[in-house]
């Protein structure tokens, strides 16, 4: 059976496509469990282009569509990821854990995910992945639990397929419950290349992360857990 064969005999799936470690972790995931993946990315008016080009080389690397939607997000402002608001640097874990971070996007997984809905509808498929964690992450309120079965809830209410019963929605989160750790050993596993990803919210403008954002340094301490050492290039003074 021919490559072609096998996507079109296999079930579609949207993965949201960040660029970054995990959402690289999930393309993975959402393959390896036999779906044909169509990865979404956004230009949304974020800092910095970097996680798009790793987006574009993480789906050609793996073999799958790919649409970068525009999707100028930085005419509301808000978000230290949309503006010129500096990126907090060297916070500790509890600080992270304290309140939501000014690298809150307001309300960006619920507009990337309804986008994700439309494009899922059309593709006949109720499958949608999203790279969110509730462990490892910055505090956001969209990556949690509640906000997911919320928005899948509300899902199967505003689709035809949903609303018919033909085709339900669900919101696949794979790395949920995982630390950052753990999640980095499972791409390991399937072969993802770290090397490829960004993660840093404030990179040099040669890509080298930054090494002391919130991003940065759940990151590195997810691979300091996992016992390995980053591929990524960070600045000079990174504590990498």
């Amino acid at each position: 059976m021919s490559v072609e064969t096998q996507k079109k005999a296999a079930k579609a799936a949207v993965v949201l496509l960040s660029g970054g470690l995990d959402s690289s972790t999930v393309v993975a995931i959402a393959q390896a469990a036999g779906y044909d993946v169509h990865a979404l990315s956004f230009r949304y008016g974020q800092r910095h282009g970097l996680e798009l080009e790793c987006a574009t080389a993480i789906a050609a690397k793996a073999g799958v569509r790919h649409v970068i939607l525009d999707l100028n997000l930085s005419q509301f402002g808000g978000s230290a990821l949309t503006t010129d608001m500096p990126v907090p640097k060297d916070r500790d874990e509890t600080q992270m854990a304290s309140d939501i971070p000014v690298t809150y996007v307001p309300a960006r997984n619920t507009v990337f995910l309804s986008c994700a809905l439309a494009w899922a509808e059309t593709l006949e498929t109720g499958d949608i992945f999203i790279g969110v964690n509730a462990l490892d992450y910055s505090g956001y309120p969209d990556c949690r639990p509640e906000y997911i079965q919320a928005f899948e809830a509300m899902a199967n209410l505003a689709t035809r397929g949903g609303v018919e019963g033909t085709l339900p929605v669900t919101i696949h989160t794979p790395l949920i419950d995982l630390t950052k750790a753990q999640i980095i050993e499972k791409g390991l596993e399937l072969g993802v290349d770290y090397a490829m990803t960004t993660s840093c919210y404030d990179p040099a403008p040669d890509g080298a992360a930054c090494g002391h954002c919130d991003a940065c340094q759940l990151r590195l301490k997810g691979f300091r857990e996992a016992g390995l050492s980053d591929p990524s290039a960070y600045q000079q003074g990174a504590d990498a």
